[in-house]
């Protein structure tokens, strides 16, 4: 009885709840807009999340139901590389929605971090003198200045 709680627990800890985002848009989003919510979006897929993408129509925009699927649209090309739609846009009365999942397969694979290869002073050949030695031996390719260049 113990062992299978115990056991019930460690699953528990090992599985990740994947809940449902939300990001609302516009038919008329400005550009600015658009990018600062994708960008949010494509974190949420990045964490594992699941993103319902919902345009609300106001007034007459319902008529023109391809602004709406054109936002949806270049927002599933954008998060391509990642993630897969889902539920395909459809309209519901006054709302398109659509639901984009992470995509495990396409998912970048996270990198190992590497300590870069540092050099040390000693390892690292030195062609050039360091500004002391620079200025306790003067220059031999440069020209001694005179007085009487300057006439």
């Amino acid at each position: 009885m113990y062992e299978a709680a115990q056991r019930a627990k460690e699953s528990r800890k090992k599985a990740s709840q994947v809940t449902v985002k939300e990001m609302k848009y516009r038919p008329k989003i400005s550009g600015g807009d658009f990018e600062t919510k994708t960008r949010k979006v494509e974190r949420f897929l990045n964490e594992g999340h699941k993103v319902k993408i919902t345009i609300m129509f106001r007034g007459r925009e319902v008529t023109h139901p391809q602004l709406g699927r054109k936002i949806l649209d270049d927002i599933a090309e954008r998060v391509d590389d990642f993630a897969k739609v889902e539920a395909y846009p459809r309209l519901d009365g006054r709302n398109m929605t659509m639901v984009l999942g992470p995509d495990k397969s396409k998912r970048p694979k996270k990198k190992q971090q590497q300590p870069a290869p540092e050099q040390t002073e000693e390892a690292a050949p030195t062609a050039t003198a360091t500004p002391a030695e620079e200025s306790a031996a003067p220059a031999a390719d440069a020209p001694a200045s005179t007085d009487q260049d300057a006439t």
